[in-house]
């Protein structure tokens, strides 16, 4: 008599629950901490702007674009971040008549992470929840931050 070795169709299967059972709870996991990480660099670009802006401002008497910051010589900010995209956020910098500056970093997919802002005051602001859009103006004189933003921590 024969015997035949391997794997019997039932084993196999067993295997493959086990496999998908371990990545539906490691995946959401993953996720989540890859948008963490994505925020934190945002948060961090935000502070990198505002400190270049001030140095920018220290030197030309008015605030800068995100192409004066990255085109000088040498660059205040680097090139990634010159560009508008960085960590799958968009940044913007508003400025007004030159006297002062906002700046916002928006995640690509509304959905998943949270807007930031910062203006010349230097204090980061976080949205209060996801899908929040960034603000179109300056944050009031009587408030550090925008309307459903609060100070990130």
């Amino acid at each position: 008599m024969k015997t035949r070795k391997g794997f019997t169709l039932v084993e196999i299967m067993i295997v493959v629950a086990i496999i998908a059972l371990l990545a539906a709870i490691a995946i959401p996991n993953l996720l989540r901490a890859r948008i963490s990480a994505q925020e934190s660099a945002a948060a961090a670009a935000m502070g990198t702007l505002a400190a270049a802006e001030i140095q920018w401002r220290a030197t030309n008497n008015n605030y800068g674009t995100l192409a004066n910051l990255g085109g000088a010589t040498p660059p205040y900010i680097d090139a990634t971040l010159a560009a508008g995209l960085k960590q799958n956020y968009n940044f913007a910098v508003t400025i007004n008549a030159g006297t002062d500056f906002y700046a916002t970093a928006a995640p690509v997919i509304l959905t998943q992470a949270h807007t930031f802002y910062i203006d010349e005051a230097g204090v980061l602001c976080r949205s209060d929840n996801v899908n929040q859009a960034a603000p179109g103006a300056h944050a009031t004189a009587a408030l550090a931050c925008p309307a459903n933003f609060s100070e990130a921590q």
